[in-house]
């Protein structure tokens, strides 16, 4: 069985919107589990508090209770996290979407069925689930998506994976006889991320990959000389983890949907992998 946990990054008036999930296989999660404990402890030791949650938009910026810790010594946590993913074998999916494509094509009854721009790239990354998992023997009803219970979108995302529309089956190559997003559970569950480590991760991944992206296309300038190269770089690793590239921006032969999700991604994340 399947866990992919996701959290976003970008939902104010960030040019960009990602969002990101963990995928951890069921076998390894209790492990998982006791390793992110030490790794929060390691955190509270850097911060000189206790840490009981990782919000990496003030972690990245040394703001609340990170103040007091260096740039150096928070860029050293990023990288230990990095590598504490790479090391226990998870994966990650993510999708992203420029907010000014994503208005140029309203009116698009796709767009308009989603709802929302978070509902498209959920829908996005859970499309990418089922391509990449669903040849797997055994795998099918097996994988598990888990999202910050606090979002407004959570009904709209519902009853999206419980009765998807006919357009996105295309993605994933549906046969006849095959259920509709037959890899996922159910629906999708919905909890407090502060509860859920790699949540936490993930919303980490999905701030690296937002900032890297806006900072390349100009969006924002860099905070200290070589930050574009350090972000870029930190991409780079995100995407070598991640399903492959073939489940997420085919370079060449995309259907309808998948032209649509490279459509509303900026450049930067569609080509990364």
């Amino acid at each position: 069985m399947k866990f992919c946990y996701f959290d976003e990054s970008g939902m104010g008036s960030e040019p960009y919107l990602v969002v990101a999930g963990i995928v951890a296989d069921a076998s390894r999660m209790h492990i998982t589990k006791d390793d992110w404990g030490d790794m929060l402890g390691a955190l509270s030791r850097a911060a000189g508090t206790t840490v009981s949650e990782f919000h990496s938009r003030d972690f990245y910026s040394g703001n609340g209770v990170w103040r007091r810790t260096s740039g150096n010594a928070r860029t050293q946590v990023i990288e230990a996290v990095l590598h504490w993913v790479e090391t226990r074998k998870h994966n990650c999916v993510f999708s992203a979407i420029d907010k000014s494509s994503y208005q140029n094509l309203k009116g698009d009854d796709r767009i308009e069925g989603c709802r929302s721009m978070w509902c498209v790239a959920a829908m996005h990354c859970a499309l990418q689930v089922q391509k990449q998992y669903q040849h797997q023997s055994g795998i099918k009803g097996h994988s598990v998506l888990i999202f910050d219970r606090e979002l407004r979108e959570e009904k709209d995302l519902t009853l999206l994976i419980h009765r998807p529309p006919e357009w996105i089956h295309t993605y994933y190559n549906r046969s006849k006889k095959q259920q509709p997003l037959d890899v996922i559970v159910d629906v999708p569950f919905f909890a407090d991320s502060k509860h859920i480590l790699l949540s936490q991760v993930a919303d980490l991944f999905a701030y690296i990959l937002r900032t890297s992206a806006e900072i390349a296309d100009g969006y924002r300038d860099e905070r200290y000389t070589g930050e574009a190269k350090r972000m870029l770089s930190w991409s780079d690793r995100i995407a070598r983890i991640a399903l492959p590239r073939s489940s997420r921006y085919l370079s060449r032969g995309r259907c309808d949907a998948a032209q649509l999700f490279w459509d509303l991604a900026p450049r930067v994340i569609r080509e990364l992998g």
